[in-house]
């Protein structure tokens, strides 16, 4: 790319809510001037979308590989929350996605995760205290605290999390909130404390309720947790409080389209474009204070042009005057990353996931598609030889986690949702201590599921009584080392092969699945230890009568 040229056709500028005809002159990465004059050109030239808050790692791409991805649908920046890596490697994690996402023309800008582990009552490959997470604070490259997650604590005044929240107001970075159904006073409460987002509102009282509390609302819309249709009526009542991300997004759905794809969605649906753009583009490198470009003259040259004004198909995305992408392709080499991994399980036997039957009653997860939150059933175990297990007929299936950082005895639950008809499916991707996590028809698949996993030391897989498939992810047990296209296509098969061949009904198992283990998301959950209650915040017996 010359480092002078110029484009031109009708330039929307929503930090000032104007829409006119003329060139944007790009000069050493920055825009030089812009200049107004009469075109008939038809495509419009935009500030570049920002995602406000995504796990790089939920894509299962290192951050290079991301940004090649993403800068095809017009992404120029993100807001990174790397508490999942973090959760295995600790800071040496983080240090991991800053140095890998450094080496591509994207703006990567990383925050201090502030839970890890989400919860002592799960076993992760690292802990991160508050001196650990005020010297990450004091990092040029991490730009704010991530996801409160222990929202209990933040209300308890627990001394940990508040000298992470302390360290981050005293350095003047912003607080990113994590508070999945809370209202209310107790909203109040956590605002007050010093957090200044939520992205988990899954009804708009919920949201409404944060709002009035002073908080920034995150519109979210991954592959598991879909809440833009409950929340998008907020763009006529708030629109200065509101962000666009996708928290966690597997391979398949960066194919698809990215941060555009809401914009044009909210915009089909009548809402006013500034507004929407205002939350795409403006709002998160206002309230991060991010080094990102909003279209103005001085601004660094991160935009794109679209074709249309209406359509708003991205036709070329510019980072720092740099082509990142053009006409559907990226224009960033791709790059070999090293490989860094905390693994220790050692291969299982059927026998070890058997369940004695301590009752005749049991509480099952009630997995929903489309949401992290889960509510709880109490079922007839359906037991045979003594034992507790599956019963695919009542869509009642034996979920298992397996420690990955020890060898251990696997935790046993049951779920309702996934609806498999046989064999089971796996993954080392389990928010967010990221164990090994498998749903499955038998014992003797849910072993061979978790073995493929451990074989391949990290990957989602996926067995019947014939075929075994996987995505190893050998970086951390979290990230492939393939290119983004490579990994899509596979993880496309994955899916595919869970619904048609396994039965299940759901559109994103494997991401569903990913979120059976987040304790901090109520209501129940599983982790390596245990059967977890996210409500009350301790463990509850399978077996509701006892022994």
């Amino acid at each position: 790319m010359p480092s002078s040229f110029a484009e031109t056709g009708r330039i929307v500028d929503p930090l000032n809510r104007e829409v006119f005809s003329g060139t944007v002159h790009v000069r050493g990465g920055r825009i030089d001037r812009i200049e107004r004059h009469a075109t008939d050109a038809e495509r419009v030239i935009l500030p570049g979308f920002v995602d406000a808050h995504v796990h790089v790692e939920s894509s299962m791409l290192t951050p290079s590989e991301f940004a090649r991805a993403a800068v095809q649908h017009g992404t120029v920046a993100t807001v990174s929350d790397p508490h999942e890596i973090a959760n295995v490697l600790g800071i040496d994690g983080v240090t991991y996605m800053i140095e890998d996402g450094q080496r591509v023309p994207f703006k990567f800008n990383f925050g201090a995760p502030s839970c890890v582990p989400a919860t002592p009552f799960e076993t992760a490959g690292a802990t991160l205290d508050p001196d650990d997470v005020a010297a990450l604070l004091d990092r040029p490259a991490v730009r704010y605290l991530s996801e409160v997650m222990n929202y209990p604590g933040v209300l308890s005044g627990d001394p940990d999390m508040r000298a992470k929240i302390d360290a981050a107001q005293q350095r003047g970075l912003p607080r990113d909130g994590h508070a999945p159904g809370l209202r209310g006073a107790d909203a109040q409460r956590y605002a007050d404390a010093g957090i200044c987002t939520d992205h988990e509102c899954v009804t708009i009282d919920e949201a409404r309720d944060k709002l009035a509390a002073g908080m920034h609302i995150l519109i979210r819309e991954g592959s598991a947790a879909k809440n833009f249709d409950a929340l998008i009526p907020l763009m006529d009542e708030a629109p200065e409080r509101l962000m666009f991300c996708t928290d966690d997004a597997h391979p398949d759905a960066l194919l698809r389209g990215h941060i555009d794809a809401l914009v044009r969605r909210a915009i089909d649906r009548g809402y006013d474009r500034m507004d929407v753009l205002r939350a795409a583009c403006v709002h998160p490198v206002q309230h991060y204070g991010l080094d990102v470009g909003l279209l103005q003259e001085g601004d660094p040259a991160d935009f794109v042009v679209a074709d249309t004004l209406d359509a708003l198909n991205v036709v070329r995305t510019y980072v720092d005057g740099a082509l990142v992408a053009e006409d559907g392709a990226t224009r960033i080499d791709r790059l070999e990353s090293p490989v860094v991994n905390a693994f220790a399980a050692q291969p299982k036997q059927p026998g070890d996931f058997a369940c004695p039957a301590e009752g005749d009653r049991i509480r099952v997860i009630e997995a929903e598609e489309g949401q992290l939150v889960t509510r709880v059933s109490v079922e007839a175990a359906h037991v045979v030889d003594g034992r507790a297990v599956s019963h695919p007929e009542r869509d009642v299936l034996k979920l298992t986690v397996v420690n990955r950082y020890q060898d251990a005895e696997p935790a046993i639950g049951f779920i309702r949702g996934f609806g498999l008809e046989r064999g089971a499916i796996a993954s080392s991707v389990a928010h967010d201590s990221h164990n090994i996590i498998a749903v499955g028809t038998s014992d003797a698949g849910l072993c061979r599921a978790v073995n493929q996993i451990i074989e391949h030391r990290g990957g989602i897989g996926a067995v019947d009584e014939d075929d075994v498939l996987a995505l190893p992810l050998p970086i951390a047990g979290l990230i492939s080392d393939q290119p983004y296209d490579a990994v899509a296509r596979r993880y496309i098969r994955l899916n595919t092969f869970a619904q048609q061949r396994l039965g299940s009904a759901m559109d994103a198992p494997f991401m569903t699945l990913s979120f059976m283990a987040l304790l901090v998301i109520p209501q129940l959950k599983l982790s390596d230890k245990g059967l977890f209650d996210g409500g009350a915040f301790q463990f509850v017996d399978l077996f509701v009568n006892g022994g």
